[in-house]
């Protein structure tokens, strides 16, 4: 839209002409998008910061206290240690996640406490053996 308002039109109605030349010249065609429902739950309650908590997902900012959030990686650190493909890998997922729970748990941030210890990396690469033999005798 590089024209500008002429004078004495009502804004309002120079816009809708906008929208309608628009329209008619086929602009708003194949838009992302198009045809789709709008995104959220519109039975809820307007929420002010919508678009924050929107800005934060897309971005993948995670809004948690340290201590949960250490929690949260601490789980997946796991899961990616029974997944790993050799026992060196385990084994390394393991240390490094173990380091991170070390310094928290001396020198805790403010929050909730973390409420964990490091994790027994032979306790759980003996685990790890015994999840990948069962899965090779299943076939799999």
């Amino acid at each position: 839209m590089t024209e500008r308002k002429p004078p004495g039109v009502p804004f309002e109605s120079w816009v809708e002409k906008q929208i309608r030349d628009a329209e008619a010249r086929g602009e708003f065609d194949r838009l992302p998008g198009a045809g789709e429902p709008l995104p959220g739950d519109l039975e809820s309650s307007y929420d002010e910061l919508w678009w924050v908590k929107r800005k934060l997902a897309r971005e993948g900012v995670s809004v948690l206290p340290p201590a949960l959030a250490l929690r949260k990686e601490a789980e997946d650190a796991l899961a990616a240690a029974y997944a790993a493909p050799s026992e060196q890998a385990v084994r390394k997922v393991l240390t490094d996640i173990n380091g991170r729970i070390r310094d928290m748990m001396f020198k805790p941030p403010p929050g909730p406490p973390l409420g964990m210890k490091p994790y027994d990396v032979d306790e759980v690469v003996r685990q790890w053996r015994e999840r990948r033999a069962a899965r090779g005798s299943q076939g799999g």
